[in-house]
């Protein structure tokens, strides 16, 4: 039996219906107030759900029975600095408690990460798994709890757990519709003047579900892996997205003093109105990073072939059309 955490998200969604697609039982857990996405709906006869709070040991212990692998995609993402100390500690401990079951009852574990866990090459090189964070960046919240996530399974597998890691870099897919990175394709077809300088790597998320049952499937433990597909700017990705949307892509190239002002003047009005609006810091000092990721250890590993991120933004775009 396979157990999923994080089955009502973006990634851990996708996941389910792909495990559910090739047929297996499926027992997926969840917060009461989480609602079953709808592209699980089809799958229902392959899917157990129950109610298990990962920061709850007991409810993850009755889940965990009769478990052999368990896939970890449950993980609370805000770039909020209000969120900080306590998404920091649900992602930690929850992480810490399924490691440490997992070890009980000799489950084999697959853990997403991410690229937040990854440090930085040197200028002009590819980042790679053997880059590590030198130091944990200490305003970047979510950062810290995927660093300190990965940790305890590597304290897991340096105490005998089976396990292997993930690091995708931005995930990206139709299905996120308006939010997550949807966000920024949201953005584009809203109308967008300015582009950032900076580079990431984009994956589709159905690769990265693959590539996880694939890893899981294997015989390869206590290594991690980057999935991605693509090494795109910014400037390309906003560029890519209004032309699907046939609008006017952005002229104005955002500059560092005006990202700077802006997550300052965002700030300013979450503080006095309560509610976020406009870009965060974090997001502002990355969009001006060039970082870009090799997948090569994972290529050769499994073989995997990735879809094409123009056709993966496509889609997206073809999706929010369709849905507007």
């Amino acid at each position: 039996m396979v157990l999923v955490t994080g089955a009502t998200g973006f990634l851990g969604s996708e996941l389910a219906k792909q495990l559910a697609v090739a047929g297996y039982k499926l027992v997926c857990i969840k917060r009461a107030t989480s609602v079953i996405p709808a592209i699980l709906e089809p799958y229902a006869p392959h899917i157990t759900w129950l109610n298990a709070d990962i920061l709850d040991v007991f409810a993850l212990d009755e889940a965990l029975q009769g478990i052999t692998q368990v896939y970890h995609c449950a993980a609370w993402v805000s770039f909020n600095p209000s969120h900080k100390k306590l998404m920091i500690k649900t992602n930690v401990e929850g992480t810490a408690n399924l490691v440490n079951l997992c070890n009980q009852y000799n489950i084999r574990l697959l853990h997403v990460s991410s690229i937040a866990a990854i440090g930085e090459a040197k200028p002009g090189e590819l980042i790679t798994e053997n880059n590590h964070l030198e130091e944990t960046p200490h305003e970047n919240g979510y950062a810290i709890s995927k660093y300190e996530s990965e940790m305890e399974v590597w304290r897991g597998i340096a105490e005998g757990l089976n396990a292997v890691i993930v690091n995708p870099s931005l995930i990206i897919g139709a299905q996120a519709g308006k939010t997550g990175t949807g966000k920024i394709f949201e953005t584009v077809h809203q109308g967008l003047k300015y582009y950032t300088t900076g580079s990431c790597g984009l994956v589709d998320v159905e690769d990265v579900a693959g590539s996880m049952i694939q890893l899981m499937n294997t015989n390869i433990e206590s290594q991690r892996f980057i999935v991605n597909a693509e090494n795109w700017s910014y400037k390309a990705i906003v560029t890519e997205a209004a032309q699907n949307f046939k609008v006017a892509p952005p002229q104005k190239e955002a500059k560092p003093w005006l990202l700077n002002a802006a997550w300052r003047l965002s700030a300013l009005w979450g503080f006095l109105s309560g509610k976020q609006k406009g870009i965060d810091k974090i997001s502002a000092q990355a969009s001006s990073k060039t970082l870009n990721y090799s997948n090569t250890k994972l290529t050769k590993a499994i073989g995997i072939h990735f879809k094409p991120i123009s056709l993966s933004i496509k889609q997206i775009c073809s999706q929010l059309i369709a849905t507007t």
